[in-house]
């Protein structure tokens, strides 16, 4: 029976407290409170997920990329890979010392299935330490461009879900920079990134709609929610991608047209592979 009434049962209270949930005596304060509600509403999102990958015979392997001290992946093999005898979880992340803390961690709390990997998302992509098909592909506030490295792993990998939450997009509001004056006059939707806030919110908010069609074109059916309150954190767009094998052609056409009326055509490589 659990103490901490917020705890779920047979949860690791020393995994809480090497994440700073729990205090070094193992009380929650109201900060760490509202932390642990943060972590079990994410949790809320991926567990059926796993159950479905777990029913379904397909790999029972979560890649999380740019991990930083693998919050998510510890919490998700306490919450369920724990109880089971099988499943793996990869944490990809470019911090060696990250990376080591990580490692020790896990044999400390005996959590084998848990791998931790020195690399960069792109460079995991063609790692013989990692699997030739994976089940899940989670990317949690990495920035910039390995969102888009996140998505060419999991395509690879034939990834059956995508859990990200992408952070700091600054690709496409750089390029909106670099051609807004050959653009201005030419299409009336240069207004919508006309002004230095605008070409960061709007080039912000493009590069998730492009994610999302590549997704479908791939044969992904895509929710798109909030993630509220994880992180404290304005970064809260949730994109979840379940592969349902119905490549959308039109998702295809609609990608290659708005990267055309937006002037982003210097990045079809990025989107249209």
């Amino acid at each position: 029976m659990n103490l901490i009434p917020e705890i779920k049962a047979g949860q690791s209270v020393e995994l809480l407290k090497e994440l700073h949930i729990l205090t070094r005596d193992g009380k929650l304060n109201q900060d760490s409170r509202r932390k642990l509600k943060q972590v079990y509403h994410l949790y809320q999102f991926i567990e059926p997920l796993l159950n479905q990958l777990k029913d379904s015979g397909n790999p029972l392997t979560v890649v999380d990329h740019g991990a930083g001290k693998s919050y998510l992946g510890f919490i998700l093999y306490d919450l369920f890979f724990k109880g089971l005898d099988s499943g793996d979880i990869f944490g990809i992340e470019t911090r060696e010392e990250l990376v080591k803390k990580s490692q020790e961690l896990s044999r400390k709390l005996k959590f084998p299935r848990m791998s931790f990997l020195n690399l960069t998302v792109e460079d995991s992509t063609s790692s013989s330490l990692l699997p030739e098909k994976v089940g899940m592909v989670t990317a949690l506030h990495a920035c910039n461009t390995a969102t888009d490295d996140a998505i060419d792993f999991g395509l690879k990998k034939n990834a059956e879900f995508f859990v990200l939450v992408p952070c700091c997009q600054a690709e496409v509001a750089a390029e909106f920079r670099r051609t807004k004056g050959k653009m201005i006059g030419k299409s009336f939707f240069t207004e919508m990134w006309r002004h230095p806030i605008h070409t960061r919110e709007f080039g912000s908010h493009i590069t998730n709609v492009l994610r999302c069609l590549r997704l479908e074109a791939h044969g992904y059916q895509v929710t798109v929610t909030e993630l509220v309150g994880w992180e404290h954190s304005m970064k809260n767009e949730l994109i979840v991608a379940q592969y349902k094998n119905l490549p959308r052609k039109n998702a295809q056409e609609k990608l290659s047209a708005l990267l055309e009326e937006l002037g982003l055509s210097e990045l079809q490589s990025r989107f249209l592979t």
